[in-house]
């Protein structure tokens, strides 16, 4: 593992915390102010976002449609300038009585220590195949 992966590991570990917390700024905190956010089409948000404010309203209306949960980053996959992260979804909305619990992968490209886009796939095979990164090379 290099160091930079090491030290954007550690940025989306502590992202994923604040996430779970509901510290939103927290959560952008390593976003470029141009960060461009896409999610897969079918998702309750999906679509492009573009901006800083406009993902980070996009982030606190998701976010707040939770009773209780959270997002666990389970895996990181370094793929030359992106973060592949394996992330297992638990949460309770707010008008529902039971868990909603499933996988997705999402995609973080950094430039100069700074998420340039996040993307969320519904698939690590998905992931996998826009980053570029054979499932079975990810695997070991």
């Amino acid at each position: 593992m290099t160091a930079k992966f090491s030290a954007e590991t550690r940025v989306l570990r502590e992202a994923y915390a604040a996430l779970n917390r509901n510290d939103i700024p927290a959560f952008v905190r390593s976003f470029d102010p141009q960060i461009e956010r896409i999610e897969f089409a079918g998702s309750p948000q999906g679509g492009a976002y573009h901006g800083l404010e406009t993902v980070k309203a996009h982030v606190e209306r998701g976010r707040g449609t939770w009773a209780e949960g959270d997002c666990e980053p389970e895996r990181f996959v370094a793929a030359g300038d992106r973060i592949i992260v394996l992330v297992h979804v638990r949460v309770r909305l707010k008008h529902e009585t039971e868990w909603r619990e499933g996988h997705t992968a999402e995609v973080y490209t950094f430039r100069n220590g700074k998420v340039i886009e996040f993307r969320t796939f519904a698939t690590e095979c998905q992931a996998f195949e826009w980053a570029g990164v054979d499932a079975s090379d990810a695997a070991s």
